[in-house]
């Protein structure tokens, strides 16, 4: 077989830059575009909503908001009771629920969840990966069973559900992962070390799975990906904040983290942070400002959590 010449080389590689440098600056206009414009709410009418750790805080919250937007819910957490409590309040608001229990750690469970799910209710479309723990103290004092389990639920459980709800959304290319990653995620904080890996863990599985997708030959493009990074929220996960200035970085209401949530998701928004604007503040402060530079201004702000058993 010939070689390919290499003038014909350069003059290809040439090109994929240029065409490259197009498409970038397509892209870019368009994120500016849609910062300003946003995209219409989608209707999630049709959809089958799954939702782990919905039987109380955050995950009961969303689940609420989609039963009324007629959206067909799947609440799942590892307290059955607390659980069908969730499903019951949507369908009292006249909404489609239906509630399992499952330890999210345990992956034979997760994959009979599945199959279970999808024989009586159909296939998942949006898969909200909501269940995670938070210790707070001093690194330390964390134990090692207080963090293995952190690590099972926060990150091994999301992996767990992707792996099994994953199949049937590349059989339709139709799906929507979503998944609360935290401030924690995009920073480290103390009295929360380990968490901070698992809520760091949580961002690299999305946008490892995006790209692993992304890159597929067979153009998975029909399915989405949410990461959510919400700052200190008022469910009781939170116990002892520590805050400066309130009204820059005080803790935020259920209902309005909940609904920030929700429109991100219909919205199919890639990533967002609660509130809002501190997306740009860790992206300024924490990755384009020196280190020692940011760590000035995370000293001035002075906003963490004390340590709590």
């Amino acid at each position: 077989m010939a070689e390919v010449p290499v003038v014909i080389v350069v003059i290809r590689v040439i090109f994929e830059l240029l065409w490259g440098l197009v498409l970038m600056n397509y892209e870019t206009m368009k994120a500016i575009y849609v910062w300003f414009m946003p995209p219409e709410p989608k209707d999630v009418a049709d959809d089958i909503i799954l939702i782990t750790g919905a039987g109380h805080g955050m995950g009961r919250e969303v689940a609420q908001r989609f039963g009324r937007l007629g959206a067909t819910v799947v609440c799942v957490d590892i307290n059955l009771d607390s659980c069908q409590e969730t499903a019951a309040m949507i369908k009292q608001e006249k909404g489609k629920a239906f509630s399992y229990t499952c330890d999210v750690t345990d992956r034979a469970a997760v994959f009979k969840l599945a199959e279970q799910v999808q024989r009586e209710v159909g296939d998942v479309t949006i898969l909200m990966n909501n269940a995670g723990i938070m210790p707070c103290k001093s690194f330390l004092r964390q134990t090692e069973k207080e963090i293995r389990m952190m690590m099972d639920i926060n990150v091994n459980g999301v992996i767990w559900t992707m792996q099994a709800f994953l199949p049937s959304m590349l059989e339709s290319n139709k799906g929507h992962f979503v998944t609360m990653s935290s401030m924690a995620g995009m920073m480290g904080l103390r009295n929360v070390v380990p968490y901070c890996g698992s809520k760091f863990a949580v961002r690299g599985i999305m946008e490892g799975l995006e790209a692993e997708l992304h890159e597929d030959p067979r153009n998975y493009n029909g399915i989405k990906f949410t990461t959510i990074y919400p700052t200190m929220v008022n469910t009781g996960l939170c116990k002892r904040p520590n805050i400066r200035f309130k009204s820059l970085t005080n803790m935020v209401e259920a209902d309005y983290a909940a609904d920030k949530i929700v429109d991100a998701i219909r919205r199919q928004y890639r990533e967002i942070t609660i509130p809002s604007d501190l997306y740009y503040l860790n992206r300024f402060v924490f990755r384009v400002l020196p280190y020692k530079a940011a760590i000035i201004i995370g000293d001035f702000l002075a906003t963490g959590l004390d340590p709590h058993d």
